[in-house]
Protein backbone atom coordinates (compact mmCIF):
# COMPACT_ATOMS: atom_id res chain seq x y z
CA UNK A 1 0.00 0.00 0.00
CA UNK A 2 1.28 3.47 -0.85
CA UNK A 3 0.41 6.86 0.58
CA UNK A 4 -1.22 7.63 -2.77
CA UNK A 5 -3.60 4.74 -2.19
CA UNK A 6 -4.23 5.95 1.33
CA UNK A 7 -5.22 9.40 0.10
CA UNK A 8 -7.84 8.29 -2.42
CA UNK A 9 -10.58 8.38 0.18
CA UNK A 10 -11.05 4.63 0.36
CA UNK A 11 -11.50 3.33 3.91
CA UNK A 12 -8.38 1.50 5.02
CA UNK A 13 -7.28 0.11 8.37
CA UNK A 14 -5.43 2.57 10.57
CA UNK A 15 -3.08 -0.29 11.43
CA UNK A 16 -1.77 -0.56 7.87
CA UNK A 17 -0.71 3.04 7.32
CA UNK A 18 2.35 3.08 9.65
CA UNK A 19 4.10 0.32 7.70
CA UNK A 20 4.46 2.76 4.79
CA UNK A 21 6.68 4.93 6.96
CA UNK A 22 8.47 2.04 8.67
CA UNK A 23 9.02 -0.79 6.18
CA UNK A 24 11.64 -2.30 8.51
CA UNK A 25 9.03 -2.79 11.22
CA UNK A 26 10.70 -0.46 13.73
CA UNK A 27 7.37 0.76 15.09
CA UNK A 28 4.14 -0.35 16.66
CA UNK A 29 0.60 0.96 16.87
CA UNK A 30 -0.09 1.50 20.54
CA UNK A 31 -1.75 3.45 23.33
CA UNK A 32 -5.41 4.38 22.92
CA UNK A 33 -6.10 2.56 19.65
CA UNK A 34 -4.95 -0.65 21.35
CA UNK A 35 -7.02 0.03 24.47
CA UNK A 36 -10.02 -0.17 22.20
CA UNK A 37 -8.65 -3.14 20.22
CA UNK A 38 -8.39 -5.25 23.39
CA UNK A 39 -11.75 -4.02 24.71
CA UNK A 40 -10.26 -2.23 27.69
CA UNK A 41 -12.73 0.54 26.84
CA UNK A 42 -15.57 1.05 24.38
CA UNK A 43 -14.60 4.63 23.73
CA UNK A 44 -13.58 5.45 20.17
CA UNK A 45 -10.45 7.59 19.99
CA UNK A 46 -9.58 10.22 17.41
CA UNK A 47 -5.80 9.80 17.36
CA UNK A 48 -3.72 6.81 16.28
CA UNK A 49 -0.43 6.65 18.17
CA UNK A 50 2.54 5.14 16.38
CA UNK A 51 5.60 4.55 18.55
CA UNK A 52 8.79 4.26 16.55
CA UNK A 53 12.57 4.76 16.60
CA UNK A 54 12.82 7.53 13.97
CA UNK A 55 10.37 10.41 14.00
CA UNK A 56 8.07 12.55 16.14
CA UNK A 57 5.32 14.41 14.29
CA UNK A 58 1.58 14.70 13.79
CA UNK A 59 -0.09 14.13 10.47
CA UNK A 60 -3.53 13.64 8.93
CA UNK A 61 -3.56 10.65 6.57
CA UNK A 62 -6.65 9.37 4.77
CA UNK A 63 -8.76 11.47 7.11
CA UNK A 64 -7.18 9.92 10.21
CA UNK A 65 -5.12 11.74 12.83
CA UNK A 66 -1.74 10.11 13.46
CA UNK A 67 0.75 10.98 16.17
CA UNK A 68 4.22 9.52 15.64
CA UNK A 69 6.25 9.31 18.85
CA UNK A 70 9.96 8.58 18.83
CA UNK A 71 11.10 6.13 21.51
CA UNK A 72 14.33 4.34 22.38
CA UNK A 73 14.92 1.05 20.51
CA UNK A 74 14.89 -0.75 23.87
CA UNK A 75 11.19 0.01 24.23
CA UNK A 76 10.27 -1.95 21.11
CA UNK A 77 9.26 -5.19 22.79
CA UNK A 78 6.08 -7.09 23.52
CA UNK A 79 4.92 -6.72 19.93
CA UNK A 80 3.15 -8.93 17.43
CA UNK A 81 2.22 -8.89 13.78
CA UNK A 82 -1.38 -9.10 12.65
CA UNK A 83 -2.61 -9.82 9.14
CA UNK A 84 -5.07 -7.43 7.53
CA UNK A 85 -6.12 -8.36 4.00
CA UNK A 86 -2.78 -9.98 3.37
CA UNK A 87 -0.78 -7.05 4.77
CA UNK A 88 1.24 -7.12 7.98
CA UNK A 89 0.87 -4.59 10.78
CA UNK A 90 2.83 -4.34 14.03
CA UNK A 91 0.90 -3.77 17.25
CA UNK A 92 1.53 -4.12 20.98
CA UNK A 93 0.31 -7.41 22.38
CA UNK A 94 -2.15 -7.50 25.26
CA UNK A 95 0.47 -7.62 28.03
CA UNK A 96 2.55 -4.81 26.57
CA UNK A 97 -0.61 -2.76 26.08
CA UNK A 98 -1.39 -3.18 29.77
CA UNK A 99 2.06 -1.77 30.59
CA UNK A 100 1.46 1.18 28.27
CA UNK A 101 -1.96 1.66 29.83
CA UNK A 102 -0.34 2.58 33.15
CA UNK A 103 2.15 4.91 31.47
CA UNK A 104 -0.60 6.69 29.51
CA UNK A 105 -3.84 6.12 31.40
CA UNK A 106 -5.56 9.42 30.60
CA UNK A 107 -7.63 8.02 27.68
CA UNK A 108 -9.38 5.52 29.97
CA UNK A 109 -9.89 7.95 32.86
CA UNK A 110 -6.67 7.74 34.84
CA UNK A 111 -4.76 5.39 37.11
CA UNK A 112 -7.76 4.03 39.03
CA UNK A 113 -9.43 2.98 35.79
CA UNK A 114 -6.19 1.40 34.57
CA UNK A 115 -5.96 -0.60 37.78
CA UNK A 116 -9.52 -1.86 37.41
CA UNK A 117 -8.81 -2.91 33.82
CA UNK A 118 -5.66 -4.82 34.77
CA UNK A 119 -7.30 -6.51 37.74
CA UNK A 120 -10.25 -7.58 35.58
CA UNK A 121 -7.91 -9.00 32.92
CA UNK A 122 -5.88 -10.95 35.48
CA UNK A 123 -8.89 -12.37 37.29
CA UNK A 124 -10.54 -13.36 34.00
CA UNK A 125 -7.37 -15.11 32.86
CA UNK A 126 -7.12 -12.90 29.78
CA UNK A 127 -3.44 -12.06 30.16
CA UNK A 128 -0.21 -13.93 30.76
CA UNK A 129 0.83 -12.64 34.19
CA UNK A 130 4.39 -13.94 33.91
CA UNK A 131 4.82 -12.16 30.59
CA UNK A 132 3.24 -8.99 31.99
CA UNK A 133 5.71 -8.96 34.88
CA UNK A 134 8.61 -9.54 32.47
CA UNK A 135 7.53 -6.60 30.33
CA UNK A 136 6.97 -4.38 33.36
CA UNK A 137 10.45 -5.04 34.74
CA UNK A 138 11.92 -3.90 31.41
CA UNK A 139 9.89 -0.68 31.33
CA UNK A 140 12.10 2.34 32.22
CA UNK A 141 9.58 4.43 34.16
CA UNK A 142 9.67 3.62 37.88
CA UNK A 143 6.18 4.89 38.66
CA UNK A 144 4.69 2.65 36.00
CA UNK A 145 6.44 -0.41 37.43
CA UNK A 146 5.23 0.35 40.94
CA UNK A 147 1.63 0.99 39.93
CA UNK A 148 1.48 -2.29 38.02
CA UNK A 149 3.04 -4.08 40.99
CA UNK A 150 0.39 -2.65 43.28
CA UNK A 151 -2.37 -3.64 40.85
CA UNK A 152 -1.00 -7.17 40.60
CA UNK A 153 -0.91 -7.41 44.39
CA UNK A 154 -4.56 -6.37 44.47
CA UNK A 155 -5.27 -9.01 41.81
CA UNK A 156 -4.04 -11.71 44.17
CA UNK A 157 -0.86 -12.60 42.26
CA UNK A 158 1.42 -14.53 44.60
CA UNK A 159 4.54 -12.94 46.07
CA UNK A 160 6.93 -15.37 44.42
CA UNK A 161 5.79 -14.32 40.95
CA UNK A 162 6.14 -10.67 41.91
CA UNK A 163 9.72 -11.02 43.16
CA UNK A 164 11.44 -9.82 39.94
CA UNK A 165 9.21 -6.75 39.86
CA UNK A 166 9.79 -6.04 43.55
CA UNK A 167 13.54 -6.24 43.00
CA UNK A 168 13.30 -3.74 40.15
CA UNK A 169 11.89 -1.06 42.46
CA UNK A 170 13.28 -1.85 45.90
CA UNK A 171 16.22 0.58 45.73
CA UNK A 172 14.06 3.60 44.97
CA UNK A 173 12.65 6.21 47.34
CA UNK A 174 9.19 5.18 48.52
CA UNK A 175 6.04 6.89 49.70
CA UNK A 176 2.62 5.35 50.19
CA UNK A 177 0.45 4.95 47.09
CA UNK A 178 -2.61 6.13 49.03
CA UNK A 179 -0.79 8.36 51.50
CA UNK A 180 -1.72 6.18 54.49
CA UNK A 181 0.61 3.20 53.92
CA UNK A 182 -2.24 0.73 53.55
CA UNK A 183 -2.11 -2.18 51.18
CA UNK A 184 -0.59 -5.63 51.19
CA UNK A 185 1.86 -5.87 54.07
CA UNK A 186 5.22 -7.62 53.81
CA UNK A 187 7.87 -8.30 56.44
CA UNK A 188 8.94 -4.64 56.41
CA UNK A 189 5.43 -3.49 57.24
CA UNK A 190 4.58 -1.82 53.93
CA UNK A 191 3.62 -2.72 50.39
CA UNK A 192 6.57 -3.45 48.11
CA UNK A 193 5.02 -1.33 45.38
CA UNK A 194 4.73 2.25 46.58
CA UNK A 195 5.11 5.37 44.54
CA UNK A 196 8.45 6.91 43.64
CA UNK A 197 8.44 10.60 44.42
CA UNK A 198 10.23 12.10 41.45
CA UNK A 199 9.45 13.86 38.19
CA UNK A 200 8.59 10.59 36.44
CA UNK A 201 5.58 10.27 38.75
CA UNK A 202 3.86 13.02 36.80
CA UNK A 203 4.63 11.98 33.21
CA UNK A 204 1.30 10.26 32.59
CA UNK A 205 -0.47 13.59 33.10
CA UNK A 206 1.04 14.90 29.90
CA UNK A 207 1.01 13.77 26.32
CA UNK A 208 3.16 10.59 26.17
CA UNK A 209 6.62 10.62 24.68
Amino acid sequence: MSLEAASTGRRISEFLIPSVFFPRGNYYSGYSVMYNYYNFTNQQFQTVYVLNTRISRERIIAGLSFKFIKIAPGRLYGLEEIDINGKKAVISNRERTLVDLFYFSKPVGGTDAAMNILIANVKAGKCDVKKLIEYTVKFPIIKTRKLIGLALEKSGVNEKMLTPLEKSVKKTALISFTGNRKGKINEKGASSFLLHKDKSSFRDRRTPF
